[in-house]
């Protein structure tokens, strides 16, 4: 007997609820990569309507909003966006490093999908390639998992 096999796919349920949660800092960048996101949910049937987008300050706020929105139970899944990129301190490291942290405490503690769609740069311009350039845009790459992950936990038991 084949045991039983799981997988996602990129249908959400017509009731799907999912929200974005992006900063503000690198704006040229973060904008992009919300346009990439929205534009992935709505080429997958995803109505406009359906897609919450919450701004905040930086990516170090993100993992706070997430807990929030993930605590109302109002959306099937995140995506968090945000844009760090390295400075001549260590502070690049605990923004970005925490940040991850976070969000995946809030996926952990609340059962629901956060995906992390904060780019870690080295330079401005690796930022640019992955925002749209000529490594895709890692938006829209967060909004693509955020709908498998809601439709594989529809399947699982």
């Amino acid at each position: 007997m084949t045991p039983p096999h799981f997988e996602g796919d990129l249908r959400a349920a017509p009731s799907a609820r999912f929200a974005i949660i992006a900063s503000r800092w690198n704006p040229r960048i973060t904008d992009a990569l919300v346009a990439g996101a929205r534009r992935a949910f709505l080429d997958n049937g995803v109505d406009v309507d359906a897609v919450d987008v919450v701004r905040v300050p930086g990516a170090w706020e993100l993992p706070l909003v997430a807990a929030r929105l993930a605590a109302a139970n109002r959306h099937v899944a995140i995506v968090a966006l945000g844009c760090v990129v390295r400075g001549d301190t260590r502070h690049y490291e605990h923004v970005a490093d925490r940040c991850a942290e976070g969000l995946m405490r809030v996926s952990l503690d609340h059962r629901i999908p956060v995906l992390n769609g904060v780019l870690a740069a080295e330079r401005f311009a690796d930022a640019e390639a992955r925002a749209g350039g000529s490594h895709g845009n890692k938006g829209e790459e967060a909004a693509l998992a955020a709908i498998e992950m809601h439709n594989l936990l529809e399947k699982l038991p």
